[in-house]
Parts: structure tokens; C-alpha cells; sequence
């Protein structure tokens, strides 16, 4: 009955988007569209003439946004964690702004205190923001490491407001070293802040003076369980880890699709409990909103742009993009773009029409 009524209520409203009140279309991304896809790779360390696009084969048009990681780069690593070359991601992000296109920056850093990756969960979270721990001082130089990579991507902006970095998310779940069971609110608020900070300074060396609107942070919880089942339970979850205005400019949140069609209610159930209160907490504080990851693997939903993700985007007008998880080179049943030459991919460039207000 909840997904009828949500059905029903969809279609009323209105798809376009805003930052400045002037309406817009939902823009769209996707995580290393531009370095591989499924069956195919540009990992070499070399230069490459042209790009190639997971979006553009499907639908003859670069993306509006490309996702990266830089998990790695804490490390002085050549390669992010799934094998991309730093000087390629700076090459691809280069191409992708002179297009007129945004990209969006997460960091799944190691675990500091273990040396384990992002989903050793061995607590860490109040020592690391100890300034008198040992730790701490390892954090420090991550930071500025990734503060750095962070600047130099920043230097090849053609525009405000292209590089969107997405500091510690996903902290609401319990499989990162930063979530929620890894210590108190306070502890990752004084984590987010202190990266946020160097990651200023980094760029005043950089770059001097710059615009607010040069680099813009987002913040993104997952799932929502730490307090009661209810709108109000999601919504205090969501503002008690909150990092405050200063350090934010955009709210969102991750949600994946699970389960194929039978997963398709607790999806929406999932993603209207996130949604709103991302959406009332960015309301309250002058925020900017966006669905900064979801997706379904495989595409087990039939349709899924079209008949979940579609009418889910019509009932938050103010969502300014969308972001989808990656399409694997290397492993055949991890993508959530379709493949070439299917209905999927039909149902795709369906959906692209319809967010770009090309109907």
C-alpha cells in the first residue's frame, strides 16, 4: 500500500531542481564513469588521447558528474583502492571540468591506528582526535596528503562550484573505522572539522583567496537506526552528527537498492526515511540537497531508472544530483549502469530524457 500511494503521489510533482531558485535539471552521475566500465579498462599510468565514457556509450553524452576515491592517497599510493592512477584521475577530472562538468571527491582512508583498510572497524575515533596521541600525528600528515591531492584537483577548475568533496561518509552505518559504533558523535564531528580545515588551508597556500563556491563539502549519512523507527528518529539521527554550517554546503545520503523487485518497498521505504531528513536538516540550514550514492546492482529490478529511481527523484524537487555506484571492469555482476543493447539500457536513456527535460 505505501509504495501505491507513493506511486500515485510521484507524479504530481515536479522533476526540476535548484540552486538559486531558477529551475534546473536533476544532474546526473556515476563513480569512475570516464576509467572503466564493464569489460573494459583505462588504467595505464600513460595519457590517453581520448576518454571514453560509461554514459556516452549509452547515451552519446559526457556526464554531468564523475565520482572518484582517493583511498590510498594517505599512503602516498600511485592508485586510488580500485586500481585508478592519481595522474589519471587528475587527468580525467581536468576533461570533465573544461566540459562544464562536476566531479565529487570521497575518501576511503585506512584505518589509522591498524594500518587496516576503511572497513576495519577496530576502534579509533577518539584517539585520533587526541591531539596527544600518536595517532593523531599520523592522521595529521593523511590529511594534509589528502588535502594536497585535493588542491591540485582544484587548481584545474574552469568554473565555480565543480569539485564537490564528500568527507567521512556513510558515518551513520557501522562498517567504517569512522561509523557510528566507532565513537561518539562528537568524536566524528571533530574528525570532519579538522579535515575540512586543512583541507582550507591546503588550498589558501594553494590557490590565496578563493570564492565559497570554488570547492563545496558534502555530508552523507547511510541507513538511519540509532534511534527510533519514525520521520523525527531519522531526522534527530541525521542533525546530532551534523558537522554545522561552517563546515557543510551540502546534505545528503547514500541508499541502495537490495533484494531485486521484492527490495523494491524497503528501498523506497529506506530512501524517503533518509531523504526527509536530509531534506528538512539542509531546509533548516540554508543547504544545498542531493542523493550522493545509491543504486542496484546488477539492475535485479527491472526498469529500475524508470519505475523506482524516477518517480523517488520527482518527489524531492530540491535534489540537485544523483550519484550511481561504479561498473566494474573486472567483475561481471558488479555494475549499476546497464550494459549496451538491452531493454536496461533503454530504460536508462529513458530516464536521462526525462531528468534532462528533453521529453
Amino acid at each position: 500500500m505505501r509504495t501505491l500511494l507513493c506511486t500515485l503521489y510521484f507524479v504530481t510533482l515536479s522533476l526540476f531542481v535548484s540552486c538559486s531558485r531558477q529551475e534546473t535539471r536533476v544532474l546526473f552521475g556515476h563513480q569512475d564513469d570516464v576509467v572503466y566500465g564493464s569489460g573494459w579498462q583505462r588504467l595505464a599510468d600513460s595519457t590517453y588521447a581520448d576518454t571514453r565514457s560509461c554514459i556516452h556509450d549509452l547515451t552519446g553524452e559526457w556526464p554531468d558528474l564523475i565520482g572518484f576515491d582517493i583511498g590510498g592517497i594517505e599512503l602516498n599510493h600511485s592508485r586510488n583502492l580500485d586500481s585508478v592512477p592519481f595522474s589519471r584521475m587528475k587527468e580525467e577530472c581536468a576533461r570533465q571540468f573544461e566540459r562544464g562538468g562536476k566531479v565529487t571527491l570521497s575518501w576511503h582512508a585506512r584505518n589509522p591506528l591498524t594500518g587496516g583498510n576503511s572497513w576495519d572497524t577496530t576502534p579509533c575515533l577518539a584517539q585520533i582526535v587526541d591531539s596527544s596521541t600518536a595517532v593523531h600525528d599520523t592522521m595529521q600528515v593523511w590529511i594534509e596528503r589528502a588535502a594536497a591531492f585535493v588542491a591540485q584537483v582544484a587548481a584545474l577548475q574552469t568554473q565555480p562550484d565543480q569539485l564537490i568533496v564528500r568527507l567521512w561518509h556513510e558515518q551513520s552505518g557501522n562498517w567504517f573505522w569512522w561509523g557510528r559504533e566507532a565513537g561518539s558523535a562528537d568524536d566524528y564531528i571533530a574528525l570532519w572539522r579538522w579535515t575540512r580545515t586543512i583541507m582550507d588551508e591546503q588550498l589558501s597556500l594553494v590557490h590565496g583567496t578563493l570564492s565559497p563556491c570554488t570547492l563545496v563539502f558534502a555530508y552523507s549519512p547511510d541507513k538511519l537506526t540509532l534511534y527510533e523507527d519514525t520521520p523525527e528518529g531519522a531526522y534527530r539521527e541525521t542533525a546530532e552528527w551534523y558537522p554545522g554550517d561552517e563546515y557543510v554546503d551540502i546534505i545528503g545520503t547514500d541508499c541502495y537498492h537490495h533484494g531485486g523487485a521484492e527490495g523494491t518497498e524497503d528501498y523506497l521505504y529506506r530512501a524517503h526515511r533518509q531523504l526527509d531528513a536530509a531534506a528538512r536538516l539542509a531546509k533548516e540550514h540554508g543547504k544545498r540537497l542531493a542523493f550522493t550514492e545509491t543504486g542496484c546492482e546488477a539492475l535485479r529490478c527491472p526498469h529500475w531508472y524508470t519505475t523506482v529511481l524516477l518517480p523517488l527523484l520527482r518527489e524531492y524537487p530540491d535534489i540537485e544530483y544523483v550519484l550511481v555506484w561504479r561498473n566494474a571492469w573486472d567483475i561481471p555482476t558488479h555494475y549499476f549502469l546497464p550494459q549496451p543493447n538491452t531493454a536496461e539500457a533503454e530504460d536508462f536513456k529513458s530516464f536521462i530524457q526525462q531528468i534532462s527535460n528533453h521529453q
